[in-house]
Formats: structure tokens, C-alpha cells, sequence
């Protein structure tokens, strides 16, 4: 599914309100909500909006249970980790008790060792079924989502939830979650927005299938939902925009 908004502004508000949503729902089944945030820029204005006054009381942050759909492995200090920028736009003006924060980063183990440990914490927190009440997303220019970049051989993991491998072009380790791990999820949002993702989001949802390419077209949930949330600018090649 895909909803196409007339600017960001709109498109957040969207996205704000499937979070809160999507959050009272689960509090109100399961006694917890469990989300993976994105990194990048892409989330940022969400994040601002969810701290708000207008937002904050909305959720019962306590009840919130916070993990990562990717990581750069980067330190906390480094302006490149989406664990510090998630807290300076969201987390450090809500609530959430902080044992309930799972950082996609350890400096006490490697990437591909963490990334163990991390798919372990998700079975204890978030149960076996590894199934999210809601994972967000965003889409990189070149269609790749959370760390399945193109043409790297995470895009054929069927087993591992959690991965991490050295991204030769970035110089550096990224950690992320897999795709069979993404399809659980009860709820997945990409948020995609703006002239750079047109090409992009095009070939990810009217062209063809070819994931090595476009990753982000590994994206096929089980039982839960999938919805693009973009921008008339982003959409502007898409047929059902026309």
C-alpha cells in the first residue's frame, strides 16, 4: 500500500498517527508496544513531532519497548549513529524507562558478535514469533532499506534475524536486522520523501523485480502490513500517482 501526501508536513503527522495508533493498540492487547526505529534524516521530523506536547501524552512511554532496524557501527559521540540522533530528537523528551532501550551498538563486543546478542534480546523482549508491532523504515536513493544494500550477500540471509557485515563502500561495519525478520513485523512504514527517492521508489514498487538491485523490494510481510509513506514529489513516477 502506498499513501501519497501533498508535502512532508502532511506525510509526518501521518506517520506520528500510525505510531500512536499503532502503540495504543498493542498497549491495549499486550501490555507492551514494541517498535524498531530507522535512522538517516528521514525520521527526524517524525521523532520531533512524537516529543511534542501535542503527541507526547498520547503514548504511555512506559509500556514502549525501542530497538533498531540498522545501525552504522559507529561510537555514540560519532554524528553518524542513529542511536544518539534518535536520542536527541525523541527519546531523551520521553518517558521510556531506559533498560527498556536496546541501542543497535556495543563497545564491549564485535558487530557480528553483537549482532547475536541482539537477535537474543528481540526473542526475550519482543517473544520467538520475532514479530514487531511496528518496524519504520526509510529508503535510500540507490532503493536500499534499513543496511540490505544492493549487491551485498545480507540480501540472501534467510536465517539470521540480526546481521552484520563490513560495507566496503562506507569503510565501515553496519549492523542490521534481515529481511525474513522485517516481514514478521505487524506493522512496517517506509517513510520516503523528495526528488532523490523518485527514481528509487519507481523501480521499488512498478518496476521490475530485481532486489539485488532494489532491496527494499525484499520487503513482503507474512501476516502484518506494509504502507509507503511519501510525498507527491517522491511519487511523481509512480502510475498511480498519474
Amino acid at each position: 500500500m502506498i499513501q501519497i501526501f501533498e508535502n512532508t508536513q502532511l506525510l509526518t503527522e501521518a506517520a506520528a498517527a500510525l505510531f500512536v495508533d499503532t502503540a495504543k493498540k498493542a498497549i491495549a492487547e499486550r501490555g507492551k508496544f514494541t517498535v524498531a526505529l530507522t535512522g538517516g534524516s528521514s525520521p527526524i521530523a517524525l521523532h520531533k513531532l512524537l516529543a511534542s506536547a501535542a503527541y507526547r501524552e498520547l503514548i504511555d512511554w512506559q509500556k514502549v519497548f525501542v530497538f533498531w532496524g540498522d545501525e552504522r557501527w559507529v561510537p555514540f559521540e560519532d554524528e553518524r549513529s542513529n542511536t544518539t540522533m534518535a536520542f536527541e530528537t525523541l527519546l531523551n523528551h520521553v518517558p521510556i524507562p531506559k533498560e527498556q532501550i536496546y541501542a543497535m551498538y556495543s563497545e564491549t563486543a564485535t558487530p557480528v558478535e553483537y549482532a547475536t546478542q541482539y537477535e537474543e534480546t528481540i526473542k526475550a523482549v519482543v517473544g520467538e514469533d520475532g514479530s514487531f508491532d511496528l518496524i519504520l523504515l526509510g529508503m535510500g536513493d540507490d532503493g536500499h532499506t534499513a543496511s540490505l544494500f544492493p549487491h551485498t550477500a545480507v540480501l540472501h540471509e534467510d536465517k539470521k534475524w540480526v546481521d552484520a557485515y563490513y560495507l566496503e563502500p562506507q569503510s565501515m561495519y553496519r549492523i542490521t536486522l534481515t529481511a525474513p525478520l522485517i516481514n514478521k513485523a505487524k506493522n512496517i512504514a517506509v517513510l520516503t520523501f523528495g526528488e532523490k527517492k523518485t527514481n528509487a521508489l519507481y523501480e521499488v514498487l512498478e518496476g521490475a523485480r530485481n532486489v539485488e538491485e532494489y532491496p527494499s523490494q525484499l520487503l513482503n510481510p507474512i501476516n502484518g502490513t506494509l504502507v509507503f509513506l511519501t510525498d507527491k514529489v517522491a511519487a511523481s513516477k509512480l502510475n498511480i500517482s498519474k
